[in-house]
C-alpha cells in the first residue's frame, strides 16, 4: 500500500533517475548537502502536500548521485604523482585482453608503494604489458613495478568521452608495466571471470574456425575479445550490437531454460507438487537459471536490468500477486540507480531501459496465439529503430537504417537457435565436456550463416547512417516524436510525430560565407589532423598516427569529426609527410572518402598510393585561395623537412599548416607565403625545440598560434624554449592537450579567430 504523498513505483523511478541525470550536467560537484536538506524537507513536507512527493525524491536522487560522483573522482591518482613509478599488488578483473603487441587487463589496486612509502592507491588500474608479457590469466593477483597517469581522453567532434567512461568504471589511473625483476605473479584466486576464460578457451579448442569461435564465446558469455573492428563495424551497420554481446532477450531466453527444467521436474516426480506448488517454484528456476548465466556472461548492464525485472516477477509469483510491466520496469531502474547512480553515464543504461519502455508502450494489444507472437516481433523492431535512432545518434553518432530488418531476421534467430543451441553446449562444457564438442559444431556452422548474412547486408545503402553532431534538445523533440508516432490507436495525428524528428534529421549548419573558412586542429595526442572547410567543399590536411595495437586516429577521431561536422563529401586529403603520427590514419580516411583526391610530402612512405604535393599548387574554393608552399620539386632535404606546408588564404585572414619542418625549411616559407596578413599558425614540429625560430614568428606576425600535443607527451612538446619564444613575441599559443579539438572561424569580413575548444564548451565534472 502506497503511504499518502508519496508516488508509485513509476513516479519514484522517473523522480529518482531526474535527479540523478540533472547532477551529470553539471561542470563541477557541489557539496552532497546541497540536495540533501531540502530532500529531506520537502519529503516531509510531502505528507502535507503530497505534489512535493517527486521532487524530493529527485533532490534526494542528485544529493546520492553527487556524493557518489565525488567517491569516484577521489579515487583518481594524485595529480602530483602522474608520471611517476609505483610498485603496486593488485588482482586482475574482468577478462585479460592478450595481442601480439600487449597484453592489457585491468588491475583492482589492493596495495601501492612509490619511493618506499605507502601511497593511497585505491580502484581500478588500467595497464598494457608490452613486449614478451607472460600470461595474465583473470583473477590474478600480481605485483608489479607500473608507470600510471591519470584517465585523460581525447575530445573531438563526435568523440567518445573516455573520461566519462573512466567514471563509471571506476578508473582510477592508467598506464603500463615496466621491465622490472620484481614482477611477479603471487597467486591465481578462484572467480567467475576464472570460468568465463576457461569456458573460452574450451570453445576455442574445439571449434576450428577463430571467427566462428569468437562469435560463440560472445554469445555464450559475453566475451568479445575476439572480435575485431571490422566485426563491430557489421554489428553497428545492422543495429544489432545488443545481440553481439548478451543481451535482456538471452537472459529472457535463460529464464524460459529454467522454466523448461522445472516443469521437467515435476513430470519426472509429480508427487513434489504437494509439497511445493508448481508456479512459484518455476518462478525460482527462472530467476536461478537466468542469474547463473547472467553471472558467465559478466553482468552487463542490460543482463542486470533483465535478471532485476525477473527477479521482481519471481517474488510476486511467490507472494502470489500481480505486477505490471511498467511497475516492474520501475522497480528495476529504481535498483540499479541506487546501486551505481554513475550508471547513468553509460549509453547501455539508456539503450536497455529506454527501448524496453518504447516496447511496452506502443505494444499494448496484438493479437492471440502465432499471428500475435508475429506481429509483436515485427512491430517490435520497427519500434526499437525508430524510437532508439535519437539515442544511437547520440552516443555512437550513426543509426542503421537496415536495422528493422536484419534485426527482424537476427533477433528470432540468434535468441531462439543459436542461443538455445550455445547453452545446451555451455551445460554440456560444465558437466560433460566430451559431448559438448558436437553441439559446438552445431552452434558454429548457425553463428557463421547468421554473420554471413549481417556481411552482405551492410553493405545496402543506409546500413550507415551518419548525422551531425546531435544537440540536447534535438534528442529530447525526436524521442517525443517518437512516442507520438507509436502512441496507441486513437490519439490523433499520430504521424505528425516525425516532422519532431526533423531537427534532428536536418539540423541547421553555420557554414562560412564565400571568401571564409572554417578549421578544426582536431585532439589527436601527440600527432597532427586538421579539417578545413568553405561553404561547399572540405579537406582533412593530416590523419594522425595508427598504434601497433591497432588502434587508429583516423578511424577513431577523424572520420567520427567529419561525421559529426556534417561533411558527407572530402574533396582533398593531405598528408604532410610519413611519419606516423601525421600518416597511421591515413588509410582510415581514404575507406571512409574513396572519393577525394590525396596528395602527400613523402609520397613513397606512405600507407596507400599518393601523388606527391610540391610548391606552386594552387586552387581556390568558394573564393579561399590555397597554396603549397614546401617542399620544392627535386629538393633534398630531411624527411621532416619535406612536408607539405599549405597556406590557406581567405578574404580577412590566413591559416598557415606546417607539418613537421625545422628551422633549417622555415627561412623557404617566409619567402613564399608572401605579404603579412592576419594569420593562425599551426606551429611546426608540435612545439620541437628545432623548429619555431625567432625569427620565423617575427616575419610571420601570427596573431595566434595553435599547438596538437599529447598529454605529458614523452617528446617534451611544445619546449620550454619554444614556448618563450612565442611569449616573447605576444603571441597567444592554444594546445590541442588542454583545450581539446580547437575551432577556428575565418569570416569573409574579419581575421581568423579562435571560437571554440571543445574541453572548455561543453565542461562536466569529470572532465579533466
Amino acid at each position: 500500500m502506497r503511504t499518502a504523498g508519496m508516488p508509485g513505483a513509476v513516479g519514484v523511478g522517473i523522480a529518482l533517475l531526474l535527479g540523478v541525470l540533472a547532477v551529470q550536467w553539471l561542470p563541477a560537484l557541489p557539496p552532497a548537502t546541497w540536495g540533501v536538506l531540502p530532500g529531506l524537507v520537502a519529503l516531509l513536507a510531502s505528507r502535507r502536500w503530497p505534489l512535493l512527493g517527486m521532487p524530493a525524491i529527485a533532490l534526494l536522487g542528485a544529493a546520492w548521485a553527487i556524493w557518489r560522483g565525488a567517491l569516484a573522482l577521489e579515487l583518481r591518482l594524485p595529480r602530483e604523482l602522474e608520471g611517476r613509478d609505483f610498485d603496486v599488488v593488485g588482482t586482475v578483473v574482468e577478462l585479460p585482453l592478450a595481442r601480439s603487441d600487449a597484453t592489457r587487463f585491468v588491475l583492482d589496486a589492493e596495495h601501492a608503494m612509490l619511493d618506499g612509502k605507502t601511497v593511497p592507491l585505491h580502484g581500478h588500474v588500467r595497464l598494457s604489458w608490452y613486449d614478451e608479457a607472460p600470461a595474465v590469466p583473470a583473477c590474478s593477483q600480481w605485483q608489479l613495478h607500473v608507470r600510471l597517469r591519470r584517465p585523460r581522453g581525447l575530445i573531438d567532434p563526435g568523440g567518445a568521452d573516455s573520461e566519462r567512461s573512466a567514471l563509471e568504471r571506476r578508473i582510477a589511473a592508467v598506464g603500463y608495466v615496466r621491465d622490472d625483476p620484481d614482477n611477479r605473479l603471487l597467486r591465481t584466486r578462484l572467480c567467475v571471470d576464472g570460468l568465463r576464460e576457461r569456458i573460452a578457451a574450451d570453445i576455442a579448442a574445439r571449434v576450428h574456425d577463430p571467427h566462428d569461435a569468437a562469435l560463440l564465446q560472445t554469445f555464450s558469455i559475453g566475451d568479445t575479445r575476439g572480435l575485431d573492428q571490422d566485426d563491430w563495424e557489421v554489428a553497428r551497420a545492422n543495429g544489432v550490437p545488443h545481440l553481439i554481446a548478451i543481451s535482456g532477450f538471452h537472459v529472457g531466453v535463460a529464464a524460459l531454460f529454467g522454466v523448461a527444467l522445472a516443469r521437467l521436474l515435476y513430470l519426472l516426480w509429480p508427487g513434489l507438487a504437494l509439497r511445493l506448488p508448481r508456479l512459484p517454484a518455476q518462478a525460482a528456476g527462472a530467476l536461478l537459471a537466468a542469474f547463473a548465466y547472467g553471472v558467465l556472461a559478466g553482468l552487463s548492464l542490460p543482463t542486470v536490468r533483465t535478471l532485476l525485472m525477473i527477479a521482481v516477477v519471481a517474488m510476486a509469483r511467490w507472494s502470489r500477486r500481480t505486477v505490471g510491466g511498467a511497475q516492474t520496469l520501475a522497480l528495476a531502474l529504481v535498483a540499479i540507480v541506487l546501486a551505481d547512480p554513475l550508471a547513468v553515464l553509460a549509453a547501455g543504461f539508456w539503450l536497455s531501459f529506454v527501448g524496453v519502455a518504447f516496447l511496452m508502450l506502443c505494444l499494448t494489444t496484438r493479437p492471440r496465439g502465432w499471428r500475435g507472437f508475429l506481429h509483436e516481433l515485427s512491430a517490435g523492431q520497427v519500434v526499437m529503430t525508430v524510437a532508439l535512432l535519437p539515442l544511437t545518434q547520440w552516443f555512437f553518432g550513426e543509426a542503421s537504417l537496415v536495422g528493422a530488418l536484419s534485426n527482424l531476421i537476427a533477433v528470432p534467430f540468434v535468441s531462439f537457435v543459436i542461443v538455445p543451441v550455445a547453452l545446451v553446449a555451455l551445460l554440456l562444457l560444465l558437466l560433460v565436456p566430451p559431448a559438448a564438442t558436437p553441439v559446438l559444431h552445431l552452434a558454429a556452422a548457425l553463428a557463421h550463416a547468421q554473420w554471413w548474412l549481417l556481411q552482405r547486408m551492410a553493405t545496402w545503402p543506409g546500413a550507415h547512417w551518419y548525422l551531425p553532431e546531435v544537440q540536447a534538445w534535438a534528442l529530447l523533440l525526436a524521442t517525443v516524436g517518437a512516442l507520438w508516432l507509436f502512441a496507441p490507436r486513437g490519439l490523433p495525428l499520430r504521424g505528425l510525430g516525425l516532422l519532431l524528428f526533423l531537427p534532428l534529421a536536418w539540423p541547421a549548419q553555420r557554414l562560412p560565407a564565400p571568401g571564409g573558412f572554417q578549421a578544426w586542429v582536431l585532439d589527436v595526442g601527440q600527432g597532427l589532423s586538421v579539417i578545413l572547410r568553405t561553404r561547399h567543399h572540405a579537406m582533412v590536411y593530416d590523419a594522425g598516427a595508427r598504434y601497433p595495437s591497432g588502434f587508429d586516429l583516423g578511424q577513431a577521431v577523424v572520420v567520427p569529426s567529419l561525421h559529426a561536422l556534417g561533411i558527407d563529401t572530402l574533396d582533398l586529403l593531405m598528408v604532410s609527410h610519413a611519419d606516423n603520427d601525421h600518416a597511421g590514419g591515413t588509410a582510415a580516411v581514404v575507406r571512409a572518402y574513396p572519393e577525394a583526391l590525396r596528395y602527400a610530402g613523402e609520397p613513397q612512405r606512405m600507407p596507400v598510393p599518393m601523388p606527391a604535393c610540391q610548391a606552386g599548387m594552387e586552387w581556390t574554393w568558394d573564393g579561399v585561395r590555397f597554396r603549397v608552399l614546401s617542399p620544392v620539386a627535386g629538393a633534398t632535404a630531411r624527411p621532416n623537412d619535406r612536408s607539405c606546408v599549405l597556406a590557406v588564404d581567405g578574404a580577412g585572414g590566413r591559416l598557415l599548416l606546417t607539418g613537421d619542418i625545422s628551422s633549417g625549411a622555415e627561412p623557404a616559407v617566409i619567402e613564399a607565403v608572401g605579404p603579412a596578413r592576419p594569420t593562425v599558425l599551426v606551429v611546426p614540429h608540435h612545439g620541437s625545440r628545432y623548429s619555431s625560430d625567432p625569427a620565423f614568428i617575427a616575419a610571420l606576425q601570427p596573431t595566434l598560434a595553435l599547438v596538437s600535443a599529447g598529454w605529458h607527451n614523452r617528446f617534451g612538446h611544445p619546449h620550454p624554449l619554444v614556448l618563450q619564444r612565442y611569449r616573447a613575441a605576444g603571441v597567444p599559443l592554444l594546445n590541442t592537450a588542454v583545450r581539446g579539438a580547437i575551432q577556428i572561424d575565418a569570416p569573409a569580413d574579419g581575421p581568423p579567430v579562435e571560437s571554440a575548444s571543445w574541453r572548455l564548451r561543453e565542461p562536466r565534472y569529470w572532465r579533466e
